[in-house]
């Protein structure tokens, strides 16, 4: 990419950045906007513009750690300590290699020299190719972060309950109910309040989704009913509907009637189908409540049986996150599911570099014109050269990387595993190898593969000098892919264009009751799934090519610096949490963070080792020393966010908490529907009176 390139796609991305704040600053201000713009706020109860003459930078600015909690959770406060960190460690990176490396890259003879003396004869060199070239405290911070959110006042019900696995067999004599209820009385005689035993849901969850998708249509139907008598007729229009495919065959029928004989006729049919799967669809898991958080955090790190498949006790995750479906995995079969989702994640990355290979390689002009010669007429025009080497590679690297993280989310829910943050973890951390595997490596080594096969298989002793001398050739690539994503990504992000246009399109013409209106503004929530790894692949770059490139290091401090500014934004007034987990996040960040600086530090070794530098071999203990330090915080920190510490769940709340309203809130929907009795559940949740005596 030549130097016009680069300064197109850089101008350019910031030029979209400026007109999408300008638009930003204007559209959220209109009324009929806020529900895009303030959802959460809304949400809560606030006034969207409660913070008067403040601009939004201002605001996110001024706004508190704890302003972010209490908005948006504990993990959306560790993703900004991430960030924070990040930011931190790139401007001291910043102000102490660009002014030492910047002069030293710029007045630097070796590309010519390399050329003059005919080893790269082929190529040519750009003035951009010139300049190529505190965590533990944070940790402690996420800690405090977590103990404090841990011993908050307001109830979480998931503090006082346990999952329980691998349920043995039900001895003769009882049933699963006793089994589980006898089992526990007898080690927690004190503190033992009740248990849920896990049942198979499929068939009753299928009957709720119908009954309810009736109730949402009834809703629809009585509403454009009603609209009617206000706009035509004084009795108005009875809605009509076809019964046959896609509401396009078949009979017409009255659409209130239809759907009132439905429900009509669905609503017995779910009261029959829950108590079956209360009473004959039990499965070997159950959900254990106790009177203490300490009891509950003790028992959930509690080994309850000699076998290490029989009784798998873990603490409970929040009922809204809890993945029922997976609950019935037996331990072996996890452990096989895992291995075998490791295996076809390491295939998925094998596999995948050879289309980022191949994207790398022929989305450089010159393959372009080499690879499809009838587009020589186009691509020699020099505007549309100019776009296309400024925009092309990172839009076809960016687009091919939004198709993995469904996949991999789905990898990772196959393993087994029980929560969906939990599972939203593990599909982040495969995404995030993924990205620095093949985007990271790829790139870099892949297109210099392609581009110089033929000198290799010459030469195949001069593969290691070709790979050294191409690292920097793909600093320009990586410089405009950052900007790209910082400038028009946050941009994007900030003037949520995309959503704005889609609710008033579903406003207009599909929604027809408050509900549906809701369900089109409700926004989701930070979605750290695919937000992490993308993060961590630009620190990875970054610090990678902070000394072969150093100009790379200040897009890098905009990138963190942009997000951390447009995102505390979107916290305060935007996203909404999908479930809370405590900051369990971070200890997997922190890991990532170290993988990126161990990568640095063999890139640079690797890098000044084939450019003969001298003094090299002294970076060796760098790497060694990285790990240490991983080891240490690893041992020092981790098991505290895995577990709950007992000191931190022994602080009582100073309000007996309601254990009745911890157990129900367990209770899946689907199960519970429209009933407040404690008779559906006699089979497969035990019966505990006031005094605590089983019944």
């Amino acid at each position: 990419m030549d130097f016009s390139s680069f300064v197109t796609s850089v101008g350019t991305s910031f030029l979209i950045f400026v007109v999408l704040v300008l638009l930003y600053v204007w559209l959220s201000k209109k009324p009929g906007n806020a529900v895009v713009y303030y959802p959460n706020r809304i949400l809560k109860g606030l006034d969207p513009n409660e913070k008067g003459s403040k601009s939004w930078i201002q605001e996110a600015l001024s706004s508190t750690e704890q302003d972010v909690i209490s908005m948006s959770g504990v993990d959306t406060a560790v993703y900004f300590v991430f960030l924070s960190t990040v930011l931190g460690i790139l401007v001291i990176s910043g102000l102490v290699l660009l002014p030492a490396l910047l002069p030293i890259a710029a007045t630097d003879h070796e590309l010519r020299n390399v050329v003059l003396s005919g080893e790269a004869k082929n190529k040519t060199f750009t003035d951009l190719d010139k300049l190529s070239m505190a965590n533990i405290q944070a940790y402690k911070h996420v800690s405090a972060l977590r103990a404090n959110a841990l011993i908050s006042p307001e109830l979480k019900p998931e503090q006082y309950a346990i999952l329980v696995r691998d349920i043995p067999p039900v001895p003769e004599g009882q049933t699963r109910k006793e089994q589980v209820d006898t089992y526990f009385k007898t080690i927690y005689p004190d503190t033992f309040y009740r248990s849920m035993l896990v049942t198979d849901n499929k068939e009753v969850n299928k009957i709720y989704k119908e009954l309810d998708g009736y109730k949402k249509k009834l809703a629809r139907a009585e509403a454009i009913y009603a609209k009617s008598k206000a706009t035509g007729k004084p009795e108005g229009t009875r809605p009509t509907h076809k019964t046959g495919c896609l509401g396009l065959a078949g009979k017409s029928v009255d659409s209130i009637e239809f759907y009132n004989d439905k429900i009509n006729e669905l609503t017995p049919k779910l009261e029959a189908e829950q108590k079956s799967t209360l009473r004959e669809k039990q499965l070997a898991a159950a959900l254990v409540f106790f009177t203490t958080r300490v009891a509950a955090a003790s028992a959930a790190q509690s080994l309850h049986a000699q076998m290490v498949d029989h009784w798998t006790v873990i603490d409970a995750p929040e009922p809204r996150q809890i993945i029922w479906s997976n609950l019935k995995i037996k331990f072996f079969e996890r452990q096989g599911r895992q291995y075998v989702v490791y295996i076809v994640v390491a295939l998925t990355i094998l596999f995948f570099m050879i289309p980022i290979g191949i994207i790398s390689a022929f989305t450089t002009l010159k393959n372009l014109r080499k690879l499809l010669p009838f587009l020589k007429v186009i691509l020699d025009e020099k505007a549309v050269r100019t776009v296309l080497e400024a925009y092309l590679p990172q839009l076809a690297l960016i687009i091919f990387l939004a198709l993995l993280p469904k996949f991999l989310l789905f990898l990772s829910k196959t393993e087994g595993i029980p929560s969906e943050s939990h599972a939203v973890r593990a599909a982040s951390g495969k995404y995030f190898y993924f990205s620095v595997l093949n985007v990271f490596i790829g790139v870099t080594v892949g297109g210099t593969l392609f581009s110089s096969f033929k000198a290799i298989q010459k030469d195949p002793g001069s593969l290691v000098r070709i790979l050294g001398n191409s690292i920097p050739e793909n600093a320009t690539f990586f410089l405009t892919f950052v900007a790209l994503k910082f400038f028009v990504g946050y941009g994007l992000e900030l003037s949520r264009l995309v959503p704005l246009i889609i609710f008033h399109i579903k406003r207009k013409y599909l929604c027809k009751t408050e509900d549906e209106v809701k369900a089109a503004w409700t926004p989701g929530d930070l979605g750290y799934g695919t937000r992490v790894p993308g993060d961590m692949l630009i620190i990875t770059i970054v610090l990678c090519y902070s000394v072969i490139a150093p100009l790379i290091i200040p897009f890098g401090v905009a990138y963190f610096g942009l997000g951390w500014l447009v995102l505390r934004n979107q916290a305060l007034k935007v996203y909404v949490p999908a479930y809370e987990s405590n900051g369990r996040l971070w200890p997997h960040i922190n890991v990532r963070i170290i993988a990126a600086l161990i990568l640095y530090q063999v890139t640079v070794l690797g890098y000044l080792g084939v450019k003969k530098f001298v003094y090299a071999p002294f970076l060796i203990p760098l790497p060694i020393l990285s790990l240490i330090f991983a080891f240490i915080c690893n041992k020092k920190f981790y098991r505290a966010f895995h577990d709950t510490a007992l000191e931190v769940a022994a602080r009582e709340s100073k309000e007996t908490p309601s254990m009745e309203q911890v157990f129900r809130s367990f209770i899946p929907q689907s199960l519970n529907y429209e009933k407040n009795d404690d008779d559906q559940f006699e089979d497969a949740l035990s019966q505990v009176s006031r005094t605590g005596s089983i019944v």
